[in-house]
């Protein structure tokens, strides 16, 4: 497990036979950003591992943070690995149907 955690944003990765979570708590915007890139990079680029973003506790994404999950959701496709994005809130869910991105983002419950 590895985390990234400042004042106002935190990224833990949970690990376990063949996928990776990555669970956010905060805000997502333009100042966290780089730690966010930090965080996803190794793990974007294994597309032997399923890969998921957890976002139960997650309080505000902006559009710099919607713009780093259409990336990694880009670079999985290309590598036809799994991608998902999971328990996302409601406030959040809303603002991806605004921007019409929920369509790419199908939530998925835990299944666990």
């Amino acid at each position: 497990m590895t985390t990234n955690k400042n004042d106002k944003f935190n990224a833990r990765t949970v690990s376990e036979e063949g996928k990776n979570t990555v669970y956010l708590s905060g805000e997502l915007d333009l100042s966290v950003a780089p730690d966010f890139r930090l965080v996803m990079e190794p793990l974007v680029g294994d597309s032997e591992v399923d890969l998921a973003i957890n976002l139960k506790e997650l309080k505000y994404i902006d559009s710099t943070g919607i713009g780093i999950l259409l990336s990694i959701l880009k670079a999985r496709h290309s590598a036809n690995a799994s991608f998902s994005v999971e328990e996302v809130p409601t406030q959040i869910q809303k603002l991806f149907d605004m921007t019409g991105i929920a369509k790419f983002f199908e939530p998925q419950e835990n299944s666990q």
